[in-house]
């Protein structure tokens, strides 16, 4: 059974005891989360499609911890006058483990 879920702004193909890294949450490590935004379900073959939700059915996890994503490098530079700029940023994750998912009829 696995279900394809949307948090912040991007979507993941979840099952359970699944380890993913969302956009950062609110919460501290092994706090509850749920999520409501299902897209959709597949259970044992049959597979519910959401328009644009699925109906009752929601996806709980536990918050692992944060997490920082890969370096990214942006550099400015200009030809000939002399001028150099360089930045880096390191993207903060939620680590989050899925704990169920519940359909309700």
């Amino acid at each position: 059974m696995y279900a394809i879920i949307r948090t912040g702004s991007k979507q993941y193909r979840v099952a359970q005891d699944t380890v993913i890294d969302v956009e950062l949450l609110e919460g501290n490590p092994g706090d509850a989360v749920e999520f409501k935004d299902v897209l959709l379900l597949n259970k044992n073959d049959t597979v519910t499609v959401g328009a644009p939700l699925v109906k009752n059915c929601s996806v709980t996890g536990e918050i692992v911890g944060s997490v920082a994503g890969e370096k990214l490098v942006t550099l400015k530079y200009k030809q000939r006058k002399n001028t150099e700029r360089k930045k880096g940023h390191r993207q903060k994750y939620t680590r989050v483990k899925i704990r169920s998912i519940t359909h309700g009829t």
